[in-house]
């Protein structure tokens, strides 16, 4: 297991511990088996995004404080330069960078996202996943195959999506050269204000 894989569980670990949630409580919160979750825990399984905001949610925690350790500390604006942010790797190739990991109370998080292309997943099913809020994707280059609410849609450089993400949806690069988009997931009690 990578080292920074590794102190992740730990933080997921000590923050169940000190929430006094139980595996099942967490594994609910976030949508999986209490199975599933303690393989996440221990980190025999990878996890993907979905599950870490959904971690993050139930602890009461910033995703950011979930991947580093460290709180968001700065009001009134944040700059993230040109190939910085905060960075993680997920979901098999995917990487995320988080675009406003500093800022402290965000009402929505930012990401660019970059998503491999791989032959072999263009003719199978797409992975699904669900958290709560919504969601707004904005393709920058490449291309991007969604499934929301079971219809198949491409979207392409200049498009974007704007969905309801506590309902199923999934994506996968649908271009040679893979995609890259904006990404930017708010929170439900956000969404619902």
């Amino acid at each position: 297991m990578e080292p920074k894989v590794f102190e992740i569980t730990q933080r997921i670990r000590m923050l169940r511990d000190i929430t006094g949630m139980t595996s099942a409580e967490v594994a609910e919160a976030a949508g999986v088996t209490e199975e599933e979750y303690l393989k996440f825990e221990s980190g025999e399984e990878d996890f993907t995004f979905s599950f870490l905001y959904h971690c993050a949610e139930a602890f009461g925690v910033d995703i950011v404080e979930l991947l580093t350790g460290e709180n968001p500390h700065l009001t009134g604006y944040t700059i993230v330069r040109g190939g910085k942010g905060l960075r993680m790797s997920r979901r098999e190739g995917f990487e995320y960078i988080h675009l406003a990991a500093n800022f402290k109370d965000k009402i929505s998080e930012p990401f660019l996202v970059k998503a491999p292309y791989r032959e072999e997943e263009q003719h199978a099913e797409i992975p699904m996943s669900v958290h709560a809020g919504q969601e707004f994707d904005y393709i920058i280059s490449g291309s991007l195959k969604c499934v929301f609410d079971g219809k198949t849609e491409t979207i392409n450089a200049g498009d974007s999506v704007y969905y309801d993400s506590g309902r199923p949806h999934g994506m996968i690069a649908a271009d040679p050269e893979g995609c890259t988009f904006l990404a930017v997931v708010m929170r439900e009690d956000e969404a619902d204000a």
